[in-house]
């Protein structure tokens, strides 16, 4: 998975498409991804000690697939591609305007 939380994301699929938002975690062993805003979902909470219960809405997963990376240079998706810099070490760039994503 070439995504890494913190990363600014825009939706391109699904219910919530053109919505965008932050990566908060990743799940890479089910190869996706929880975006902060996206994907909201309503959990019913039973109180435990001083929870006081209730139903709560949280961000469910969605797949990796769903999501692309938004370009610092456009602002639109863009795709992930790696390479080396000048000290010979692997990072990622925007396959679009060619820009360091990190």
């Amino acid at each position: 998975m070439k995504l890494k939380v913190g990363d600014k994301v825009v939706v391109i699929s699904g219910a919530d498409k053109g919505k965008e938002g932050k990566i908060i975690r990743t799940l890479k062993n089910e190869n996706k991804v929880i975006v902060e805003g996206v994907h909201i979902v309503k959990k019913h909470q039973k109180p435990t000690g001083n929870n006081s219960g209730g139903i709560l809405e949280i961000e469910a997963p969605i797949n990796a697939s769903n999501v692309m990376i938004i370009d610092p240079k456009t602002k639109k998706g863009t795709r992930i591609a790696h390479t080396t810099d000048k000290n010979g070490k692997k990072v990622r760039i925007s396959t679009k305007s060619k820009e360091v994503l990190d």
